[in-house]
């Protein structure tokens, strides 16, 4: 579709409004003509470190809008795996001395819905202006409304645009734009996007990101349009749109994107949501989420102050946003592209976070089911039962309408299923016969190397092939629990197989994954992985994210291990685990002013770049890129101390925790360790990676629940019973 096939414009200026004005202003300019120098600069998105991230409880409204610095960022229609845009900002100018973004200015975000709703205000301070913004989606319908108020601190006339970068599809490389009825609209071949404000947009134009876009040209030429293009497209376009206020006499207007399949719909959305108006969205909004939470039991009693209790209901908030509305169950793992996943260099689409892993299925499951919602976590196990492939297993991820994305095999993750399966007690027939499926995909699988199972193809950071203990963890109890489950669905006969196989695992862990002639411990200790079996060999390899020498096994260490005593297959005081947690404190553990928090492995490069440059691979320019320290397992080591009966220092991680969390209780995939760019960038403090991560707020909630319980609440006591309890 190009801009000739659109039909000609309507003139904004002289359209009706949203507020049934019409007839041309004084000093409006008309858009006219097609911008020229397509197809503008490639898009890529966002930083991922959001300070918020908020949707409509109901379903009636598709639309789920993010926001990073003083501007909203990604927006998703219709679903979590596809992004709108990618970002709306304000622009303040006063024609003549100063233009400003208000992603440039400073900006205070504040969580400020009522009754833990995720509704959001931001403050920007700029050069003699204040901006306030208020940020809902429209529950009844698919749109984002926002209540914007500028004022003029020297009582100096301002101009006020709105800044809007289109994605639609996922792909901000394909849109075209143009007017129709007062709104500014975008389009692709399978979505649309309407902007519209309350009194009209006074003046406007279209032009193509780097080239003629509203903000080259208001920067440019000192907050001036010398160029008004009323369509462009298709490319990466760029809209702006003049709000009729001065920052004096006139000092607020809603602004509202809504979307649609089509062009009609989109401005139709848009024009009922403008028209309801923001305060009536806003209080439906509200009283959503309010009624969500009513459902649910309070927050623990162990959390004893309303910082805590609020962190425990934004964590609950977070993973029920996290749910696509047209795909029940699909939790995605973050609503964010960290670093390089912006672009396309990494990945041909815009993933992999916005997709549906089964490992953090798992992870957002047992965390509603912590929190209460026993409900949500049976639709993560449905929806990992709709996507089950064929032959057992189930695809390292996929989007949430159920299209396998990347597909390669993590035995974690077929055991997940079951895991989830037994804390829910589901032993209905057609449950038990795919997870059936999937154990006797598990208990037949032989990697290309000749390996046979418990070896995975990728280990859960699913860099690695090989003998993983956090892997061999999972299965062994997802195989007990398969049994257990099948037993009380009058199935005993079925079991022996699944059993057999658990135990000899249990016993051979230790064989395939432990060395005794490691340089970082004169005992016995873990490690990370072997590549084949044998931890004595000193076999080497590489460990991806721009590490350029292979590593001896025997050097790399991580906490994965815990999983063996987290899921019953270990008891919590077995002399090799004692003595590999004191080998990981030394070798991958740092105190920061948030506490002590864990690197992955050791030498794991999945994090920024020494100057705090964005993480990437395969760029001859990027030599060295360091992983910071994740939140998670501070989580998980307390509830390894939990079954220790360290009560008191499992409650010390759960503070670590909360100490990493945003002004607006967003908590991070990463954490600054005491590395370059320190001291830019303080230690404790979140990086640029995914935030908030459902699996770091989904390890709150269970940590939480757990110190009220004296135990961890998704500990299999059926696999303890078999290995620790006898």
């Amino acid at each position: 579709m190009g801009a000739s096939a659109i039909a000609a414009p309507v003139p904004l200026a002289g359209t009706a409004s949203a507020a049934g004005q019409s007839g041309t202003r004084s000093g409006a300019a008309t858009a006219a003509g097609e911008a020229p120098g397509g197809p503008g600069k490639d898009a890529r998105f966002d930083p991922a470190d959001k300070v918020g991230f908020g949707t409509a409880r109901g379903e009636r409204s598709l639309a789920w809008f993010t926001l990073q610095g003083g501007r909203m960022s990604e927006t998703y229609y219709p679903d979590l795996s596809t992004p709108a845009s990618r970002h709306t900002e304000l622009v303040v100018t006063d024609g003549r001395t100063f233009v400003q973004r208000v992603g440039q200015a400073d900006t205070r975000t504040e969580l400020v819905g009522h009754g833990g709703a995720p509704r959001y205000r931001q403050t920007s301070q700029g050069e003699g202006w204040c901006a306030v913004t208020h940020y809902v989606t429209d529950p009844e319908r698919s749109s984002v409304v926002i209540d914007v108020e500028v004022r003029s601190q020297n009582g100096t006339p301002l101009q006020v645009y709105v800044l809007h970068d289109p994605a639609l599809s996922g792909d901000g490389n394909d849109d075209e734009a143009y007017p129709q009825d007062g709104a500014l609209v975008a389009r692709d071949k399978n979505a649309a996007s309407a902007l519209l404000a309350e009194d009209g947009f006074a003046e406007s134009t279209v032009g193509y990101l780097g080239v003629n876009d509203g903000w080259t040209e208001l920067s440019e030429n000192d907050g001036r349009l010398k160029n008004h293009y009323a369509t462009a497209g298709p490319g990466n376009i760029v809209q702006l749109g003049r709000l009729r206020m001065d920052g004096r006499s006139r000092t607020r207007q809603t602004v509202v994107l809504g979307f649609g399949k089509r062009a009609d719909d989109a401005v139709k959305t848009a024009r009922r949501s403008l028209r309801s108006g923001f305060h009536a969205s806003a209080h439906s909004y509200d009283a959503g989420w309010t009624a969500y939470l009513a459902t649910l039991p309070q927050p623990p009693a162990c959390l004893r102050t309303p910082g805590d209790r609020a962190l425990y209901t934004a964590s609950v908030v977070t993973l029920a946003a996290s749910e696509d509305k047209k795909n029940p169950g699909a939790f995605i793992a973050s609503p964010s592209m960290p670093w390089d996943f912006g672009s396309r260099h990494v990945v041909p689409e815009t993933g992999p976070y916005h997709l549906v892993w089964p490992r953090d299925q798992y992870q957002i499951g047992t965390g509603l089911l912590a929190a209460g919602d026993r409900a949500a976590a049976g639709r993560a196990l449905d929806y990992m039962l709709r996507t089950q492939l064929p032959d057992g297993h189930w695809p390292q991820n996929c989007k949430v309408d159920g299209e396998p994305f990347w597909t390669n095999i993590q035995l974690d993750e077929t055991a997940a299923p079951m895991l989830l399966a037994w804390l829910l007690d589901r032993h209905d027939d057609s449950t038990l016969e795919q997870l059936e499926r999937a154990a006797d995909f598990i208990l037949g699988y032989e990697s290309e190397e000749g390996y046979k199972a418990p070896y995975t193809q990728q280990e859960r950071w699913e860099e690695q092939s090989g003998y993983s203990p956090a892997t061999i963890a999972s299965v062994i109890a997802g195989l007990v629990c398969l049994a257990d489950l099948l037993d009380r669905g009058g199935q005993g006969s079925k079991v022996a197989k699944y059993l057999e196989a658990a135990d000899k695992w249990q016993e051979s862990v230790e064989k395939w994954t432990v060395t005794t002639n490691g340089p970082d411990s004169d005992e016995p200790y873990y490690l990370r992985l072997t590549k084949n079996g044998k931890p004595n060999s000193g076999k080497k390899y590489e460990l991806g994210n721009n590490s350029e020498t292979p590593v001896d096994q025997r050097t790399v260490v991580d906490a994965g291990f815990l999983e063996l005593v987290r899921l019953g297959v270990k008891a919590a005081d077995d002399p090799v685990v004692l003595n590999s947690l004191d080998v990981v404190d030394r070798k991958i553990a740092v105190d920061t002013p948030s506490g002590r928090h864990w690197y992955r492995y050791t030498g794991d490069g999945y994090g920024e770049q020494p100057n705090g440059e964005q993480w990437t691979v395969n760029r001859p320019e990027v030599k060295t890129t360091h992983g910071r320290l994740w939140p998670i397992f501070a989580g998980e080591r307390g509830e390894y101390e939990l079954l220790r009966g360290d009560r008191r220092s499992a409650a010390g991680r759960l503070r670590d925790m909360a100490r990493t969390a945003s002004e607006t209780l967003t908590l991070p995939e990463q954490v600054w360790d005491e590395r370059p760019p320190v001291p830019r960038e303080k230690p404790g403090t979140a990086t640029a990676s995914a935030t908030p991560l459902a699996w770091t707020h989904a390890q709150y909630l269970r940590l939480a629940r757990s110190l009220e319980h004296g135990a961890p609440v998704e500990f299999p006591s059926v696999v303890a019973e078999r290995y620790v309890r006898r």
